[in-house]
């Protein structure tokens, strides 16, 4: 059976928009791998030539061949993080706990609006925790223990009912422990070893900008 001009015009912009999207994902992986460090060549599979990346070692896909996981705990990697992370508007999990990547979280994850887990424990991440976090409403656990990270705990983050875990022992924190939100069940050693980090927050009575001068 013949196909009418139209229907195959059609045909020929979906594949394109779609391809255009995969390439999309598959440039934002590479221009991780690009300011990493790998020794161990987990990443050799990474190859930019391909149409889509849910060929590549650590990726996982959904069926329509959207990333949903980068899965790099553990792997060796040193380097920083780049904020082309945040094109991947599919992804439900980032998993690049226990390497030594340095520099700062870059606020373009803030744009992962699918996210589910972000576990960047165990590195050597320094600067704030970017307020941006706040707009991941499908946030579960958040991880970022035993880092170098300095100033407040965003406030943007007591919005986000879903959130179940956070963790933020072990870094350099200033100001007060949150006690609202999804708050008001974590448990406080999730926040310790943070010397100028003052709490519980007691409403109304400590300054939220505590030892952070």
């Amino acid at each position: 059976m013949a196909w009418s001009s139209s229907f195959v015009v059609l045909l020929i912009v979906a594949l394109a928009a779609a391809t255009s999207e995969w390439n999309s994902e598959g440039d934002a992986l590479y221009a991780l791998r690009r300011s990493l460090n790998d020794p161990d060549k987990v990443l050799q599979s990474w190859d930019p030539n391909l149409v889509n990346p849910c060929t590549w070692f650590h990726i996982t896909c959904n069926q329509d061949n959207h990333v949903t996981r980068l899965d790099l705990g553990n792997s060796n990697l040193s380097g920083h993080l780049v904020p082309e992370l945040g094109k991947l508007e599919h992804l439900q999990y980032l998993e690049l706990y226990k390497n030594t990547i340095q520099g700062t979280i870059p606020e373009e994850i803030g744009n992962l609006k699918n996210l589910i887990s972000l576990d960047l424990y165990n590195n050597n991440i320094s600067g704030v925790i970017p307020p941006s976090l706040g707009k991941l409403k499908s946030l579960v656990f958040l991880r970022l223990n035993d880092n170098h990270l300095t100033g407040r705990i965003p406030r943007e983050l007591i919005s986000i009912s879903s959130l179940k875990v956070v963790d933020v022992s072990n870094n350099n924190l200033c100001g007060t422990i949150p006690t609202t939100g999804p708050f008001e069940h974590i448990p406080l050693n999730n926040f310790e070893n943070n010397p100028r980090l003052e709490g519980p927050e007691l409403q109304g009575l400590a300054s939220y900008d505590t030892n952070c001068s």
